[in-house]
């Protein structure tokens, strides 16, 4: 029995063939080429799902279902992006094209942050839990929420936007058009900024760093940076990794609040430093969590599927969470 999943994004669509362990066994891509018509898009997406079975020799006829994690607000029901602004879509109807395209009869559409939840839901950090949330922290801080073993939606498709709760009033402007955004301060975007701040402030100062050194060698400053220098001792750049991981810590904290899921997992770049960002970042959690002590803690993970969340995720859209 065979999934496949479609990673949609804005630079290219990869596709996996996904096998009953969850492992893909075959892997196909293109570039998305945003700014054509949409259909040619659907193309592609039907073309690749022949590719990655021909890849492992099986056809369609073997496929159970195929799921698409798309960015931005989708609908299951319709089969629609409702709007994903990098893609260029407005209630385009990407799952009644596509069936006409491909014989698999089950064909599902999720936000790609939800997605990339459910897979670490069904296959992942949380597997085993039928309430969890994700956090990605990337280019911004993603979120998706899975309550009872269902991915919270909203009622209008629109949920999960974590990344976007206020963390610090009148902070860092954010591209959604409010201030001191989580993901201002939290996603790898942040942590670049602050650390290309931090270390232009010690040059104002005279203060070595062993940043300035690793933006040099590299060109640019990168999500590493900060903690590469702190593990060569660097004072300036611990200085950056706490803040970094205090304001982590913060929202982190409040998501558990929110939600008082069993799993919360940690997945994105900065999710690399691995067992040392939740040594770091655990504690300070755990004193700002409402009932810490009195109630059964969250269970804070790195999560497990890394690059291929997306395609996982949406691969395994129609399962159910089971515990």
């Amino acid at each position: 029995m065979y999934r496949i999943g479609i990673d949609l994004g804005g630079t290219n669509i990869a596709a996996g063939l996904v096998d009953e362990s969850f492992r893909i066994v075959a892997k196909e891509s293109v570039p998305t080429l945003v700014g054509r018509p949409n259909e040619e898009i659907v193309s592609d997406i039907a073309a690749l799902c022949q590719r990655v079975c021909a890849s492992a020799g099986i056809t369609e006829a073997d496929v159970v279902s195929i799921g698409i994690a798309s960015p931005g607000t989708v609908s299951n029901e319709t089969g629609e992006v409702i709007y994903a602004n990098n893609l260029g879509m407005h209630h385009f109807p990407i799952i009644p094209l596509l069936k006409k395209q491909v014989s698999v009869p089950n064909v599902y559409i999720e936000n790609d942050a939800n997605a990339a939840a459910w897979g670490e839901a069904i296959a992942g950090a949380a597997k085993g839990s039928r309430s969890s949330v994700m956090i990605t922290l990337g280019t911004g801080v993603g979120g998706g929420i899975i309550t009872d073993g269902k991915i919270y939606k909203g009622f209008n498709s629109a949920a999960g936007e974590l990344g976007h709760i206020v963390i610090r009033v009148d902070g860092r402007p954010c591209t959604c058009g409010r201030r001191g955004c989580w993901e201002t301060y939290s996603s790898a975007t942040g942590l670049i900024r602050t650390t290309e701040e931090k270390a232009e402030e010690c040059r104002k100062a005279n203060r070595p760093t062993k940043m300035t050194e690793l933006i040099a060698a590299k060109g640019h400053a990168t999500g590493r940076t900060a903690f590469d220098a702190m593990r060569m001792g660097d004072e300036a750049a611990k200085e950056v990794v706490d803040e970094y991981v205090k304001y982590l810590a913060s929202g982190l904290a409040d998501m558990i609040n929110i939600f008082q899921p069993e799993v919360l997992s940690i997945g994105g770049g900065i999710s690399n430093e691995g067992q040392a960002l939740l040594d770091m970042v655990t504690p300070l959690v755990r004193k700002q969590t409402y009932g810490t002590g009195l109630i059964p803690d969250t269970d804070i993970r790195i999560a497990k599927l890394k690059n291929d969340a997306g395609i996982i995720g949406a691969a395994v859209l129609g399962m159910e969470v089971s515990v």
